[in-house]
């Protein structure tokens, strides 16, 4: 089976001379859930704004279906939806207008985007919010209304940073449960949290990003291994593996 994306040798940052990350190298497969996680400042916002490609590498490279930005941009930039920590949106649009945006942005056809919004909003409990503009939404609606954009789209990658900020405990649940139903139809996912036992259940492998660098990867019991905690739960070995704060 070939990966979604691969991350390979990454090296990069806002200045050329003084990178963030070093050397980073992962993948994410269909089937696939993959946990990026780190202290504050550790590289996962900067390693995902490579992937995205709002930042350029110094060294090193980043591939969707084995492809870069730069040899198919158009290819690469369909195969994945984002959603960001903080809320990104148009205030002069409806939550309607939103994903009717995305839709036409990813080239749906009416029919299939008819199809897949009646139940996002259903699920969300947003279908009274439709044609409100997000001056007049909370946070955690805001929220709602990226992560039915992104899975409206049913990519093959989902790109997801700190998704739980200000959603409530129904939000969240919906959430992890669409990223089961999507990763079991083939997408892969790659999700950074800072809530490790959430992380733990749902994913299937792990990046330890600390000081900008890789510190372990793998499976729950290859990243134990890498720690010297065998059977230790997530929190335990992340806690072994960062202790030495930003060092």
């Amino acid at each position: 089976m070939n990966p979604i994306l691969q991350v390979q040798d990454l090296t990069g940052g806002y200045r050329k001379k003084r990178p963030v990350i070093h050397n980073i190298t992962f993948t994410v497969y269909p089937h696939e859930m993959v946990g990026l996680i780190g202290l504050n400042g550790a590289g996962k916002s900067t390693t995902i704004k490579h992937i995205l490609g709002l930042l350029q590498a110094s060294e090193g490279s980043v591939r969707i279906h084995n492809q870069t930005l730069e040899e198919a941009p158009e290819a690469y930039r369909s195969s994945y939806t984002y959603v960001p920590e903080s809320p990104l949106v148009y205030e002069d649009l409806t939550l309607w207008e939103h994903m009717e945006l995305t839709a036409m942005a990813y080239g749906l056809e009416r029919r299939v985007f008819e199809e897949r919004t009646a139940p996002l909003l259903e699920e969300f409990n947003m279908k009274d919010k439709r044609d409100i503009f997000p001056q007049h939404m909370s946070k955690g609606m805001r929220q709602k209304m990226m992560i039915m954009n992104a899975f409206l789209v049913q990519p093959s990658l989902y790109i997801i940073d700190e998704p739980f900020v200000g959603l409530d405990p129904i939000g969240i649940r919906s959430l992890l449960e669409l990223m089961v139903k999507m990763k079991n139809t083939g997408a892969g996912i790659l999700m950074s949290s800072h809530i490790l036992s959430t992380v733990e259940r749902y994913c299937d492998k792990f990046v330890v990003l600390h000081g900008g660098r890789i510190r372990a990867a793998g499976t729950l019991a290859e990243i134990q291994r890498q720690a010297g905690m065998e059977g230790a739960p997530l929190d335990d070995v992340f806690y072994e593996l960062t202790k030495d704060g930003d060092r």
